[in-house]
């Protein structure tokens, strides 16, 4: 793997709400292999800038490029075809209640796949082993604990093997102890799979030992401060940043993540 290469490359990009500015002239590059962080306060923009990325949100300026093609002035059947490229993790998981486990991670292969039964079967078995979830398939949603939802969220956002997972907020919800096993999952996805992982996120343990490049979205200046390894950010970085991510007191974040690491 070659941790240069560009998988995401994110050019002028700015995003309104009507007359309000949310975010403007953004500009950066998600190198292949990344687990890139998006960080910032509530309400700076991070979920609106993670709903352009994934072909949600058209932004009003700019450009969001995978491997070189514009993706929001490509024609639908491009749009289609870079969106089965991605696996989006949602704040909340969202399940469908009323399916089981096995039922909302088929769903995905169903949809855009002839595989027979019996093979979405074993990538579906496959998937949910994968984040710790094997011999679940037929709990529904309800029965699960905030951990298991979000580890089910994950095994349906790979169903389709993409390239570049995007997660908003994994840690949302979750007592200490659950997120950092989440966090751990999530850097052995990259390392096993070699997966390209955009993480948004205001959770500093997350930021600190999963991330090995970032941005901050400042709610301020209504624009990034490009901050590079999370954890150099922390000791040298913009005064802001070290400010947002100093919040709550010293930090000792067990082990840096560098894309060299990658299997």
């Amino acid at each position: 793997m070659t941790a240069t290469t560009p998988h995401i490359e994110v050019r002028g990009l700015s995003m309104a709400y009507g007359e309000h500015i949310v975010q403007r002239d953004l500009d950066f590059v998600v190198n292949k292999g990344d687990i890139f962080v998006v960080m910032g306060g509530n309400g700076c923009g991070k979920t609106t800038l993670m709903r352009a990325l994934v072909g949600l949100q058209r932004p009003t300026a700019g450009s969001v490029l995978y491997s070189g093609e514009d993706f929001w002035n490509a024609e639908p059947e491009v749009q289609q075809r870079l969106k089965r490229r991605l696996g989006i993790l949602f704040q909340g998981g969202a399940l469908w209640s009323s399916l089981t486990l096995a039922e909302n991670v088929a769903l995905p292969i169903a949809e855009f796949t002839r595989l027979p039964a019996a093979r979405v079967d074993e990538i579906v078995a496959f998937k949910l082993a994968l984040v710790g979830l094997a011999g679940c398939e037929d709990l529904y949603p309800a029965e699960l604990s905030g951990g298991m939802k979000k580890r089910a969220g994950l095994a349906r956002a790979m169903a389709l093997d993409p390239d570049i997972l995007v997660i908003d907020e994994p840690s949302s919800g979750l007592d200490p102890l659950t997120a950092r096993r989440l966090d751990e999952l999530i850097m052995e996805l990259r390392e096993s799979l070699g997966t390209t992982i955009v993480v948004v996120t205001h959770e500093l343990a997350s930021i600190l030992s999963i991330g090995n490049n970032s941005i901050f979205l400042d709610s301020e200046s209504h624009t990034m401060i490009a901050t590079g390894h999370p954890q150099d950010a922390l000791k040298n970085g913009h005064p802001k940043v070290r400010h947002f991510l100093t919040r709550g007191g010293d930090v000792s974040p067990p082990r840096r993540n560098d894309s060299s690491e990658t299997a």
